[in-house]
């Protein structure tokens, strides 16, 4: 029987209401407007998309009245919102509280084709990403002197490294100055070797905000950097042509400055399973050297001595039974073989024939046997040899 305990369809989706609306109650979100759909009770319902995921959303009554613009179809919009659950359907939605043109429809293209033309150079190659070294002693921030992007990495960094070495490269982050701006200072950081890291960023923006991060003159400034370089633009979802240069992207830049400043407690605990796990390799291998050096004691010697004699004692058992069979083997077939050539040479033996009552016929003074009665005439003198004794006689008479 299975032991889990049963909940209702109800519960399971109230469960998941639970989770989504409590994990992500504040989200801003950019995407294509589509299947935008007024009801008669004044709320609205629409599908937000990209080009890889569509998410259902609804923007209630009063939210929507608030509009500045009038939403269609295939427009770029960014919103913000929560997610909840629609339980009736068992569909989790976008709750839109906000909504405003993002205006980039264009602009998206001409970056999307920008990354594509320098991806296909190279200069996204995971084979071109440098190292970001764990322990840096200096680091060079590229940003906003007067930003809360700075403000953020030097209080992370304060309280997490306070010995660091920060070198800060004031530069204008937004608008058309900003991306020569931006390639200056990294050109500087590397012409003088003023760190062994490099955070370029800012805080979050629209997409026209941000677009000095995916110009190319500075996307190709950051790939061609000789000092590591991380990227932290914006928010967590938002997304630059830096961020595929650099060696690494930061969600935030208060997560640059974690990259690049463990804490003290994360350096103990290293420290700790560092430790630990040397204690552990050191005692694993005493304790294979002791098994190694039990066994050469003189009985495990004298052990392995025998055990490698025996196969070959065992050959030596076997290979000598095997000859002492097969030479009684041989004598056997030997004497088998002597016994009948005996009893055919007994059969063979004249006297043995004599002795069963022939008799050999020879003329006297010839030597040969006499096999028929042509060879003999009337008056022949012949002489009968016996088994025992011998006769003579002569011939009166021989026919055939």
């Amino acid at each position: 029987m299975n032991d889990k305990p049963v909940v209702t369809v109800s519960e399971v989706t109230e469960l998941i209401k639970d989770l989504l609306e409590t994990s992500l109650p504040d989200l801003a979100i950019e995407g294509e407007l589509s299947n935008w759909r007024p009801a008669p009770s004044g709320h609205v319902y629409c599908t937000l998309k990209d080009r890889n995921a569509m998410l259902q959303a609804v923007m209630f009554k009063g939210k929507a009245m608030r509009l500045a613009f009038k939403p269609a179809d295939g427009m770029l919009v960014r919103v913000s919102g929560s997610i909840s659950v629609y339980a009736a359907r068992g569909q989790y939605q976008l709750i839109i509280d906000t909504m405003e043109k993002a205006g980039a429809g264009d602009i998206q293209a001409r970056l999307d084709e920008l990354k594509k033309r320098l991806s296909a150079e190279g200069l996204f190659d995971l084979s071109r990403k440098k190292t970001i070294p764990a322990f840096p002693s200096s680091v060079v921030v590229i940003t906003s002197p007067t930003g809360a992007a700075i403000r953020d990495i030097l209080n992370v960094l304060g309280r997490r490294n306070a010995g660091m070495r920060i070198t800060i490269l004031p530069a204008v982050v937004q608008g058309a100055d900003a991306p020569d701006a931006l390639v200056r200072q990294i050109k500087t950081a590397n012409a003088f070797g003023m760190g062994e890291v490099i955070i370029i960023g800012r805080g979050g923006g629209s997409l026209e905000d941000l677009l000095a991060f995916s110009d190319e003159a500075l996307v190709r400034a950051v790939a061609d950097s000789s000092i590591p370089v991380i990227s932290a633009v914006g928010h967590e979802i938002d997304w630059s042509l830096c961020d595929h240069a650099a060696d690494l992207r930061a969600a935030t830049p208060s997560a640059a400055a974690e990259l690049v400043s463990e804490s003290a407690s994360a350096v103990r605990v290293r420290a700790a399973n560092s430790e630990n796990a040397l204690i552990g390799e050191i005692k694993s291998r005493l304790r294979h050297a002791r098994m190694l050096i039990q066994g050469f004691s003189s009985e495990a010697l004298a052990l392995k001595l025998e055990r490698n004699l025996q196969p070959y004692r065992q050959r030596m058992d076997y290979s000598r039974e095997a000859l002492l069979y097969g030479i009684q083997s041989s004598k056997t077939r030997t004497a088998n073989r002597l016994a009948q050539a005996g009893a055919i040479l007994a059969a063979a033996d004249p006297a043995s024939i004599l002795a069963r009552g022939f008799a050999v016929v020879h003329k006297q003074g010839e030597a040969g046997a006499i096999r028929n009665c042509s060879e003999l005439s009337r008056n022949d003198a012949i002489s009968i040899q016996f088994a025992v004794g011998k006769a003579s006689a002569i011939i009166k008479e021989s026919s055939t």
